[in-house]
């Protein structure tokens, strides 16, 4: 059975999504709700949601290269995207050099290239990429500008709606719900 909510996004989002190779996120507000707190020697608290996490392992599962992409230096990001097996560039002052360093060296063209951020730093990659992303909380200067928003908020599921649609526009999603469910492609047990 084809994934079925395909369709529930528009032809141009659909046609960007099949083609992106390399997913981009920023860490703070998009992987995050954007809170960030503090223990009492300084080192810092972030919350990422698992829901998340599944959705950039099933990526890269299906050959798209992820990477994490953020102003912020920070152990929390690093310590996350290693979790994941996925890049993570922290403390990053220039994200649209970062990420065409990337899809360079995977020989990518930018049109192949998705960004998913919430805010001002974001915007200057996301308008040179492929599909650029915001969860439903961005700050709206960012928000509006994006081809694509999220129901959910950053933090909160944003991320893997996100995953959903590249994975869904690309074809594998029912490839990867069979090998989780162990069910033939014709819909029998395997």
């Amino acid at each position: 059975m084809p994934y079925s909510h395909l369709n529930d996004y528009p032809a141009d989002i659909r046609e960007r999504a099949a083609r992106i190779r390399l997913a981009c996120f920023d860490v703070d507000g998009t992987l995050t709700d954007g809170l960030v707190g503090f223990d009492s020697e300084g080192g810092e608290y972030k919350f990422f949601h698992i829901h998340d996490g599944m959705g950039l392992v099933m990526l890269r599962k299906s050959g798209i290269a992820v990477a994490f992409v953020t102003a912020r230096a920070g152990a929390a990001a690093e310590r996350r995207a290693e979790e994941l097996g996925v890049e993570a560039h922290t403390g990053v002052k220039d994200k649209l050099a970062c990420v065409q360093a990337i899809a360079d060296r995977l020989g990518l063209g930018m049109d192949e290239v998705s960004f998913m951020g919430d805010d001002l730093p974001d915007l200057r990659v996301m308008t040179r990429v492929g599909l650029s992303a915001a969860p439903a909380n961005a700050h709206i200067w960012t928000r509006e500008r994006v081809r694509w928003r999220t129901r959910a908020a950053g933090g909160h599921g944003a991320v893997r709606e996100f995953c959903d649609l590249l994975l869904a526009a690309q074809g594998h999603a029912e490839a990867l719900l069979s090998d989780i469910t162990g069910a033939a492609s014709d819909g029998t047990r395997a």
